[in-house]
């Protein structure tokens, strides 16, 4: 017997529209129309109040080549993601490894653990200020060190990522577990049958079909990464040392001496760099699932 094909009524249809077309006007307006308004501007020179000259791609020469704090920024960046790809993130997963196995008091250590996410950034840069100040800070007053953790641009930047790396690894971590607990147990015991200990039942099965998982959790990684902006510039307005491509767009778009264009181009390569890696990603993703 043929299925009944469902019919909607106008009143369907008219709510289907009006909430798809709320959606996306939003989606336009307030994420896709500013982006592309970026890229327009980025070619310009212009304050906000005169008139706006075209002028290519000056602004990115200018990055480029006379504008000193563009690459600390860059560097600074590229350290922030390292940081959270190659430490915070690895040591989320393994918090979450080990509370999968239902330890004792594993309730306690998982908020625990969580609690940092539930604040912002800049919470945690008021927090980091009072461990880290070499004038009232915990860790000097308790250590007997006289280090200017904060204020010393060969060491600052490591500690606000530590700071910013211990709220990444509560995020990351209930993520991956809750990856864990969706995982068939049915492919540990075949594991343990074919002799694999714990790490190669990991490595080789559990891991394996955690990239889903994986692959949210590069894209809020390097989104983390990215985005970083309100940790440095409540600890000292993201200078001496703690310059980001965030902070750059802001001092130059609505700083005191705005340059609307010249922030405009930084946040474009801020945008290139971001979906590159995102891009590049999920591309091979894809292949890879396709080749299945």
């Amino acid at each position: 017997m043929a299925a009944k094909t469902r019919r909607y009524s106008a009143r369907d249809v008219t709510v289907l529209v009006a909430g798809l077309g709320v959606a996306i006007v939003v989606n336009v307006g307030l994420v896709w129309g500013p982006t592309l308004a970026s890229v327009g501007l980025s070619a310009t020179d212009w304050n906000g109040i005169g008139p706006i000259e075209w002028i290519g791609a000056r602004n990115y020469e200018d990055l480029a080549g006379t504008y000193p704090p563009f690459w600390s920024a860059v560097r600074n960046n590229v350290l922030w993601l390292g940081f959270l790809g190659l430490v915070a993130t690895p040591f989320g997963l393994f918090c979450a490894v080990l509370l999968d196995r239902r330890l004792r008091m594993s309730r306690v250590y998982q908020s625990a653990l969580y609690m940092p996410v539930v604040l912002s950034l800049a919470v945690v840069g008021f927090i980091a200020q009072l461990v880290f100040s070499s004038d009232y800070g915990v860790l000097n007053a308790v250590s007997g060190l006289h280090v200017d953790w904060l204020g010393d641009r060969a060491v600052n930047i490591w500690v606000v990522m530590v700071a910013a790396g211990w709220r990444h690894v509560g995020y990351v971590m209930i993520i991956y577990l809750a990856g864990l607990k969706a995982v068939d147990p049915a492919l540990k015991e075949a594991a343990a049958i074919d002799g694999a200990n714990e790490r190669q039942a990991f490595f080789r099965v559990v891991f394996p079909t955690l990239r889903p998982v994986n692959v949210i959790v590069l894209v809020i990684t390097v989104i983390e990464a990215l985005r970083a902006f309100d940790i440095v510039y409540a600890i000292n307005k993201g200078r001496n040392g703690l310059e980001l491509l965030s902070v750059l767009v802001t001092e130059n778009i609505v700083g005191e001496a705005s340059r609307i264009g010249f922030g405009s181009a930084i946040a474009v390569i801020l945008l290139v760099i971001s979906l590159g890696f995102i891009v590049t990603y999920l591309s091979q993703l894809f292949r890879g699932e396709e080749e299945r």
